[in-house]
């Protein structure tokens, strides 16, 4: 993208049609309307331009935590419930397999299976699933080491499998009275 004293207006107009719509779809995947995500992109690049002497050469990742500090801002302003961090149907439907699987069964179980999951959890996944990012540009966004980031991401990964499993462990005396029984 060029080097911190060349950032003029052309620049931007490249950072801003290389990116724009990837910030848009973050936007969707975490509020599901098109206007707010439209509205959120609008303000990541007002900061972009701001803070153009800091923009990485890898922009993606800087972009998606000022997105995400933007949308904790506003949640921290309405001093309501996370809704701007679940997940939404919007990402349901949006969920699609590289190799162009169906992936549709089971969809309603990862949606509960995730949102039993905490906030940074939640947010870990998206950023490596959704967002494509690596642990270390998950770790840029979140403000952490990659170290951290790859913890919770394994932490993470590890809670969601426990949250989609269908079938809890049966107590120990139900195995035990299943085992007399066929005796």
């Amino acid at each position: 993208m060029g080097p911190p004293e060349r950032r003029d207006e052309a620049w931007f107009t490249s950072l801003y049609a290389a990116e724009y719509a990837h910030i848009v779809r973050y936007g969707l995947r975490r509020l599901g309307d098109g206007d707010a995500s439209a509205e959120l992109a609008q303000e990541v690049f007002v900061v972009a331009w701001r803070r153009r002497g800091e923009v990485p050469e890898r922009s993606l990742p800087w972009l998606y935590g000022v997105a995400r500090r933007l949308l904790a801002n506003q949640w921290r302003s309405r001093r309501a419930a996370p809704d701007v961090l679940p997940i939404t149907d919007a990402d349901l439907n949006r969920t699609v397999h590289p190799s162009g699987a169906d992936v549709t069964v089971g969809v309603t179980d990862v949606r509960v299976a995730l949102a039993t999951l905490g906030d940074l959890d939640q947010e870990i996944l998206r950023l490596i699933g959704w967002e494509e990012l690596t642990v270390s540009e998950a770790a840029q966004v979140l403000g952490c080491t990659r170290a951290t980031a790859a913890v919770r991401l394994h932490r993470a990964r590890c809670r969601l499998t426990e949250a989609m499993s269908d079938q809890p462990a049966p107590p120990r005396r139900a195995v035990l009275a299943t085992t007399r029984e066929d005796l």
